[in-house]
């Protein structure tokens, strides 16, 4: 960033991807501090956290005698210097002088390796079965694994899956969802929840309208999510005093964090509306109030755990069924959400974060998502970040970190103001990003860091030296895949660009010419030259978009990325991106559905492409 930063890390501007310098109004700047606590502590956060990190082996001098609680239960006293056989993990060490205790985290030096192979990228939403109510599934996930492991595949990568807010009108995006740590009740099978049979015709009739939506090519969230929870209701009303599912519930009580996500669950369904519209009572977990309604709701609380617990035991079966699941953890959530309701008091709620102005959006961006105050984190031990690290690693055999900058800066933007009057405040990333990788490396899964975009030399150094691996995107990568480094992912899109179908044919220049976008001839002309280099399609030549896609992944299943993902999406030759950056209602964002079904991938071009990977990458 090379700007000076002040206490509380804010930077005094930053470089624009135009070469511009920037400076951080000093409004803005007085806003971050206020964010921050700077009202009570205005020289500067406290630097009084008891924060230890050590490598494997490490014999550290011990300033008192204590003992090491471990992560997995356990104590090791620990007397002159620390043990030198300390497992990986989040320890606590206790002096036994009476000593504050610290926070002690053993965190590998590298991040674990993949063996070299390849996998598919799908939005679970838009994969539908012959099943599905309208919506892809858990169960749809575990047929997708056994598809993509039969085709060679090592990794299925897929979107999202947090929980949303539990109101009528349901969230489209994925990366906007009420809580990171818990599952979204519209990927339930209904009909593989323990008990779906007691309830006979309703379970039928719901059934029935739920495959009916499969004739639909936009996703509706809202009617789905209508027939799913009137059926689990159905078949809650018949379980709920057996003793097999009191015995599941009893275990699950257990988890305070799952206590407080049913609770919420409960109380946002009560008010239709997110925690910051409640009444007073009932805004934070630990009051009266919250304990009040949660002894007379204590049925509706039951059942939100016991949907958590559904999607648990159906998620757990997915990531065993085939290929292994790559995961995807979002930036953020919504401030309105569970994880905001149960962190608050560590959140900037009157800060979003987002991204400046740059070439492709003048305005700069506004996501809409609250921050952490970085020492506040810090001072609990960053047990907020290993929560949902440690939920996700739970079920997958690599995570993704998406916008893998923001653990070393975030954009914030103070309330009353635009994107373009926001700053950069800087987070303990280093930290951070060890902690991702202790993680991953106890759930023995691989951690990607998304880089893309413009990210500082400092970062990826951190991702080099810890062999995180980051991403390699075939229209903008400047050297040619054959030269990309192995740790990288390599792909030819994302989620948020054209589909090869719709740049080659020049679809996806209409479609964000009908949701209002300014044409941009010379991007698209750029975009598609280095598309068809990477096809190897010379000039007067005019192949099919089927005939580009092939060659475009024959040479991306040749790059020196040690991993290359291949989407359904370009398996399937669609036009249409699943999402659209810049517009809401403008394009269906995050609501379309594959052209076909998950039954039916084998007659795509996804047989050519996996044959091809297969040769490149036995």
């Amino acid at each position: 960033m090379n700007s000076e930063q002040d206490p509380f890390g804010i930077a005094s501007g930053w470089w624009g991807t135009d070469g511009s310098w920037r400076e951080t109004e000093a409004e803005t700047r007085e806003a971050l501090r206020r964010a921050q606590g700077a009202e009570e502590h205005p020289d500067g956060p406290p630097q009084d956290a008891h924060i230890w990190f050590v490598h494997p082996g490490e014999t550290a001098e011990l300033w008192s005698p204590g003992v090491v609680s471990l992560a997995e239960g356990g104590e090791v006293l620990a007397q002159t210097h620390l043990p030198p056989d300390l497992p990986l993990g989040a320890h606590q060490l206790q002096p036994a002088d009476g000593g504050p205790v610290t926070h002690l985290f053993v965190v590998p030096e590298r991040s674990l390796r993949p063996k070299r192979g390849w996998g598919w990228s799908a939005q679970l939403y838009a994969s539908r079965s012959e099943q599905s109510w309208g919506h892809g599934d858990f169960v749809d996930l575990a047929t997708l694994a056994n598809w993509a492991e039969g085709t060679g595949a090592s990794l299925l990568a897929h979107n999202p899956l947090g929980a949303s807010l539990p109101l009528a009108h349901q969230q489209a995006s994925p990366y906007y969802a009420s809580s990171r740590r818990f599952w979204s009740l519209l990927y339930l099978r209904v009909e593989s929840v323990i008990g779906a049979d007691l309830i006979g015709e309703k379970l039928s009739r719901a059934a029935a309208a739920g495959r009916a939506l499969n004739a639909d090519q936009l996703i509706d969230r809202d009617r789905v999510w209508a027939l799913k929870l009137t059926a689990l209701e159905e078949i809650w009303a018949e379980v709920r005093g057996s003793r097999v599912v009191q015995h599941s519930l009893e275990i699950a009580q257990a988890d305070q964090e799952l206590t407080l996500h049913a609770q919420f669950c409960a109380l946002a369904e009560h008010y239709q509306s997110g925690w910051q519209e409640w009444p007073e009572e009932h805004r934070h977990p630990s009051s009266a109030g919250v304990a009040e309604f949660c002894a007379i709701h204590s049925d509706r609380v039951a059942f939100w755990r016991w949907i958590h617990v559904e999607c648990e035991v159906q998620l757990a079966v997915a990531a065993q069924a085939g290929a292994g699941l790559l995961a995807d953890l979002p930036v953020g959530f919504d401030p309105g959400g569970s994880d905001a309701w149960c962190d608050q008091d560590l959140l900037a709620l009157d800060c979003r974060i987002g991204a400046p102005p740059d070439e492709f959006n003048r305005q700069g961006q506004d996501w809409g998502l609250p921050p952490y105050v970085p020492w506040k984190l810090r001072h609990v031990g960053y047990a907020p970040w290993l929560q949902t690290l440690q939920r996700m690693l739970n079920h997958c055999s690599a995570l993704r970190v998406d916008h893998v900058m923001g653990l070393f800066r975030l954009f914030w933007i103070p309330q009353g103001m635009s994107a373009e009057q926001g700053g950069y405040v800087s987070q303990f990333g280093a930290e951070l990003l060890d902690l991702a990788v202790m993680e991953a490396a106890r759930a023995g899964a691989t951690l990607v860091g998304e880089d893309l975009g413009t990210v500082e030399s400092e970062v990826r150094e951190a991702l080099s030296t810890r062999d995180v691996f980051g991403y390699r995107i075939g229209w903008f990568a400047e050297d040619p895949p054959e030269h990309w480094p192995s740790n990288t992912l390599g792909a030819l899109t994302t989620h948020d660009l054209p589909t090869v179908a719709g740049l080659w044919s020049g679809a996806d220049a209409e479609q964000r010419s009908k949701a209002g976008i300014p044409p941009d001839p010379d991007g698209d002309q750029t975009l598609r030259f280095r598309l068809a280099n990477l096809a190897g399609v010379h000039e007067g030549e005019s192949p099919s978009a089927s005939e580009v896609i092939r060659s475009a992944y024959r040479t991306l299943a040749n790059s020196g990325s040690d991993l290359a993902m291949v989407t359904l999406e370009d398996a399937t030759l669609m036009t249409e991106r699943p999402n659209l950056p810049g517009t809401i209602d403008e394009h269906p964002n995050w609501r379309t559905a594959l052209p076909v079904l998950i039954e039916d991938l084998d007659s795509t071009a996804a047989e050519v492409i996996s044959a091809d990977m297969g040769i490149a990458r036995p």
